[in-house]
């Protein structure tokens, strides 16, 4: 009996071991939201401790404004990228099909998907001309639909209707085109895979959108999959010349959630090993393995001490739709305006046609853009936000030594162009300059209320204001 009664003790306090640190897990992460296709941003930060990562980051922060690129089977219909085959509560389908029936429909968009338009080329020339520096691209999806010639599944565009093309590696052409015109290369891979059978297995329904079989009882079958897994990543960043960030979605998986644990500290000395000091963006877990934090379709309520980027769509929806709702030009540079001041990045989510280009709508916002960057980008490009960085409904940022700092003034469309405007701190030394004008403002500095007075002919737009400042 007393031997019984020490065994229950001990289970117990295994259980209570394990229970904590389940919790401590939990209390340093966040899972996908409750609802939607949005994933909610961690809530903890750490530094990374490799020298070169460190100085990756710094250097991707000074670049402020991406593209993050989604293209697959679902822009074939003009749907919602991955979600509509997952069961959850908030997917709307077609009725007249069963789920399968919707399934085996969806899958075999493959036989569809046949883009002989495409030109990477036009993609990254319209970027650019954005004033966009680095771009992310999805090179997988939660369907699992590979878009480069992966050896690990003939689940890739390369090995169907469009594998006697010449282009069929698309991942090669695209970061090819991006990388001539300068711009940081960054892959995204979806860490669920919903095509295979070792993570949605037919033996069990769907449930959701995380591993739909209990990982203890079939442990080999998920160990084959963290291989997969490992080797695909492998694949993307061994095949393909220099990789940046590695950008990993599909938060649900991590150990905490159903046992999924794809061993995160394998994948990041795997990725290191192939591509010393990248960034690994494990997004949402928190953690080492999550070198910036990733808000989506939102903007952090304050200033962030730590690498950021939020990232949202210039439609209402990531991938090419039939009706986009596009955001206007200035509505995008009124973001990426407030998102600069309080620390972080833009980028800026776009999906090409099924066809394989970027729609003339979009192209042409995204030169609208580019014309306001290349007058007022000083006070975007490798800045960092001023001690005050909003007042009086104006945001600052200030250059790296602090001696130059800028007051950028949101208009709305329609809005009327103020005579003067007025805020406090960030004080000037000498005068005040029209940053894409150069030309002097008439400046009244009591204290540290600042009044600057402007000129009558203003266009309405988004202005900005450059002043020399005390340093740092």
């Amino acid at each position: 009996m007393r031997n019984l009664n020490e065994n229950m003790v001990l289970n117990i306090m295994k259980n209570l071991k394990c229970l904590v640190v389940f919790l401590l897990v939990l209390a340093n992460t966040t899972i996908a939201a409750a609802q939607g296709d949005v994933m909610e941003q961690s809530e903890t930060y750490i530094w990374p401790d490799d020298s070169l990562v460190v100085d990756n980051l710094k250097q991707w922060q000074d670049q402020k404004f991406g593209v993050l690129i989604h293209w697959g089977l679902y822009a074939v219909p003009g749907i919602v990228e991955s979600w509509s085959i997952c069961d959850e509560d908030w997917i709307t389908r077609d009725t007249t099909m069963t789920y399968q029936q919707y399934m085996d429909w969806y899958f075999s968009l493959a036989e569809e998907f046949n883009p002989n338009l495409f030109d990477a080329s036009q993609w990254a020339k319209a970027c650019q001309d954005a004033g966009m520096r680095y771009m992310i691209f999805t090179t997988k999806h939660h369907d699992g639909f590979c878009m480069y010639d992966s050896r690990e599944t003939d689940f890739t565009i390369a090995r169907h209707a469009f594998r006697n093309d010449s282009r069929r590696d698309v991942l090669k052409h695209v970061v090819d085109a991006f990388r001539q015109k300068g711009f940081g290369i960054g892959t995204y891979f979806s860490k669920p895979d919903w095509h295979s059978q070792d993570y949605w297995w037919d033996v069990y329904s769907k449930k959701g959108r995380g591993v739909n079989y209990p990982v203890a009882q079939h442990p080999e079958r998920w160990n084959r999959f963290c291989r997969f897994t490992h080797r695909q990543i492998e694949e993307i960043l061994t095949g393909y010349g220099q990789v940046d960030i590695l950008w990993l979605d599909g938060g649900w998986v991590w150990p905490g959630n159903r046992g999924q644990d794809i061993d995160m500290p394998g994948i990041a000395d795997m990725a290191r090993c192939c591509q010393p000091g990248i960034i690994i963006v494990d997004r949402t877990i928190g953690g080492p393995y999550e070198n910036y934090l990733t808000p989506e379709r939102t903007i952090p309520d304050s200033c962030l001490n730590y690498p950021w980027e939020s990232c949202i769509p210039l439609s209402d929806d990531w991938g090419y739709v039939k009706k986009p709702r596009w955001k206007s030009a200035r509505k995008v540079i009124n973001t990426l305006v407030e998102i600069v001041a309080k620390g972080g990045n833009l980028v800026l989510g776009i999906g090409p046609t099924p066809d394989g280009l970027i729609q003339p709508e979009a192209v042409d916002r995204l030169h609208q853009i580019g014309e306001w960057l290349r007058k007022n980008g000083k006070a975007i490009y490798s800045t960092v936000p001023a001690r005050r960085y909003h007042d009086g409904g104006i945001w600052f940022t200030t250059s790296k030594d602090g001696k130059q700092t800028y007051a950028i003034c949101p208009l709305e469309e329609g809005q009327k162009v103020p005579s003067t405007i007025s805020w406090k701190g960030n004080t000037p030394r000498g005068s005040v300059r029209l940053l894409a004008t150069g030309r002097k403002l008439k400046t009244v500095v009591k204290g540290d209320s600042v009044s600057v007075s402007l000129p009558k002919n203003m266009q309405n737009q988004t202005f900005v204001l450059e002043m020399n400042t005390v340093g740092r």
